[in-house]
């Protein structure tokens, strides 16, 4: 699809080429021309984009706003909204569903819900941050676009997913398990928050939990995951 977006703040020509550069390397995108002129990117997406997915791309200095002019289209009833919700998180309630049986197996003979939770972290860790290495270099302005250090620090979108890796390979070997239970908890924590503000805000953006490879949606499942693994992490913290 293709709209077209207003752009102020751009003064020279070295910042309509970075402004380009930056909106060319979002996800989903596949043109985006800048005119420094009119002050307009005209863009090319295989999905709809938000201003504010724009600005969180680019350094504050920069406001956008959309121009596209919408046709009126018919309203989709709530129910086919949600039912097509859940055909996109479909994948991340599979994957779910694969890491807890994995971790039932690896621990059903003798039971141990520890050792069932250490084993759960770890193989998530390690699957999701496979999913966001897959394409690393179009995890990191999609991650930023809601989570409070990469908005800040655009480095940690880069080594979150290496980050992850380490923290899965942690628990799978049972090596600095308090360390990781404290660093999982600091993580997870500071980007549930933004996951919360998201949400709250009721902005369509995509969710980086399984980088870019695969298209879901923000939404309360998102919540749900990062909540699961919080627990869990508190709880085994706790008893140690």
């Amino acid at each position: 699809m293709e709209q077209i977006f207003s752009i102020q703040g751009m003064t020279c020509n070295g910042c309509r080429t970075h402004v380009e550069q930056e909106l060319n390397n979002l996800p989903g995108v596949e043109q985006a021309v800048v005119t420094l002129e009119d002050h307009t990117a005209k863009i090319a997406s295989r999905y709809r984009l938000t201003a504010e997915q724009l600005e969180a791309a680019l350094p504050e200095k920069y406001t956008v706003k959309d121009n596209t002019v919408t046709p009126v289209m018919a309203t989709t009833p709530i129910k086919d909204q949600e039912t097509s919700e859940w055909r996109q998180l479909f994948p991340l309630f599979l994957i779910f569903g694969y890491l807890t049986t994995a971790s039932i197996l690896m621990n059903i003979n003798p039971w141990s819900g520890g050792d069932f939770m250490l084993d759960f972290m770890g193989l998530f860790y390690i699957v999701f941050g496979f999913f966001k290495l897959l394409d690393l270099k179009g995890f990191p302005p999609s991650f930023r676009m809601y989570d409070p250090i990469a908005k800040r620090i655009p480095i940690y979108g880069w080594i979150y997913p290496f980050l992850e890796t380490a923290l899965g390979v942690l628990f799978l070997m049972r090596w600095q398990i308090p360390a990781a239970l404290i660093i999982t908890i600091a993580i997870l924590g500071i980007t549930t928050i933004g996951v919360v503000k998201t949400l709250l805000d009721k902005k369509q953006i995509q969710c980086a939990c399984l980088g870019t490879a695969l298209k879901l949606p923000m939404t309360k499942a998102t919540l749900i995951e990062n909540s699961v693994m919080l627990v869990m992490a508190i709880w085994m913290l706790s008893s140690l």
